[in-house]
């Protein structure tokens, strides 16, 4: 086998993950961390599928086949997070105990480590032992409800707003914090990442404008979740969308003249009684005309204008071609890394791979003795 890689550049370079296969935010969070330069390595079954190469979550990193029901594999697995700065695991509570790989156990090898464990419901708590996914986690913490038209049911959002915003995205400021503090004193800790904890926190901004009184508990009615007549999408002549955002004044004005609204309009812009006949008057505006027509019109503008795309042709706007915010890797097309680095940029080190690598010879690949086997 040929020496294994490992990323290049980037502001992680140099730190060492383990991460336990998984699925949905865990995975993410480590190709965050790839992505940002770290050297990812994923512990896996023996017997796990082979990884797609178009399964780009899982790129940018190494994987290492180990059957952690195994006192000689679990050894194996020790011995990786005894090297590691970061650890990554998905597991319902007390699996990672159960199989000899707890916090406890680590932190006795390495007192260094930020162990990172990414659950739904946390690691205590009534429901902590209950199976889950994202829909279940934003329901109940409030999201699931703010999301839909006023007249018909919530709807999930894809999974952005539980795996990945609550889940991923603050289990990896977790990581990264509890990285800085170790590197400043030596002391590791358990990041305990609920996806609904993250999705309460995410909803602070909407929790500031309930309690001043800006905010009905009804979906479809305020002024970020569609019910404003300036803050939503609407229909073109040949059957496409568009979204507008025109919150400030003096957008809206201008949004206006572009639609060749009467001047009364603009003033009545925040007042609620008056928004379903501004909804029809916008309506009825765009719907004169196709799509091509208003992204001609309104592209580049203070409107606060965008057409609803699809993915594919995102792919080929003008502006993230621009900001190359798709690329290939060995044929497959991957988004690129985000956010953006004008020092240290992120790179994608290799893509997916159904490559297996030899715990022993990672740990060679991080030029590490093991003479002293952590028990």
């Amino acid at each position: 086998m040929n020496k294994p890689t490992s990323p290049r550049g980037g502001p992680l370079h140099g730190v060492r993950v383990v991460e336990f296969a998984g699925l949905g935010p865990a995975p993410f969070a480590c190709m965050l961390l790839a992505d940002m330069g770290a050297d990812v390595v994923r512990i896996d079954r023996p017997d796990a599928p082979p990884i797609d190469a178009r399964d780009i979550v899982n790129r940018g990193r190494r994987t290492v086949a180990l059957d952690l029901k195994s006192p000689e594999d679990v050894a194996r697995a020790l011995e990786l997070a005894r090297h590691a700065e970061l650890l990554v695991e998905g597991f319902r509570p007390g699996v990672m105990e159960r199989l000899g790989l707890g916090p406890t156990t680590v932190h006795a090898c390495n007192p260094g480590l930020v162990y990172g464990r990414m659950t739904g419901w946390g690691q205590y708590g009534p429901l902590a032992q209950a199976a889950g996914h994202d829909i279940n986690y934003i329901a109940l913490a409030g999201a699931l409800s703010l999301i839909g038209p006023s007249n018909g049911a919530p709807v999930p959002p894809l999974n952005l707003v539980g795996d990945y915003g609550g889940g991923s995205l603050y289990l990896v400021m977790g990581l990264l914090a509890g990285l800085l503090h170790a590197r400043t004193t030596g002391q590791g800790q358990v990041v305990d990442a609920a996806i609904c904890d993250g999705v309460l926190s995410l909803l602070s901004n909407n929790m500031t404008h309930r309690m001043q009184g800006r905010f009905r508990d009804q979906r479809g009615s305020n002024m970020l979740d569609g019910g404003a007549p300036y803050y939503t999408t609407y229909e073109t002549a040949d059957g496409r969308y568009v979204s507008i955002g025109p919150i400030e004044p003096r957008f809206f004005q201008a949004l206006c003249r572009e639609l060749e609204l009467p001047e009364s309009l603009a003033s009545l812009q925040n007042d609620p009684s008056h928004w379903p006949a501004l909804h029809a008057a916008i309506g009825n505006a765009l719907r004169r005309q196709p799509l091509a027509h208003w992204c001609a019109r309104l592209e580049g503008t203070d409107v606060c204008f965008a057409p609803v795309l699809t993915p594919p042709e995102a792919a080929r706007h003008p502006h993230i071609v621009a900001r190359r915010g798709f690329i290939q890797v060995d044929g497959v097309e991957h988004t690129a890394p985000a956010p953006r680095f004008s020092v240290t940029p992120g790179t994608i080190s290799q893509g997916p791979t159904a490559a297996r690598w030899p715990a022993d010879e990672v740990l060679d690949g991080w030029q590490l003795s093991r003479a002293q086997p952590c028990q």
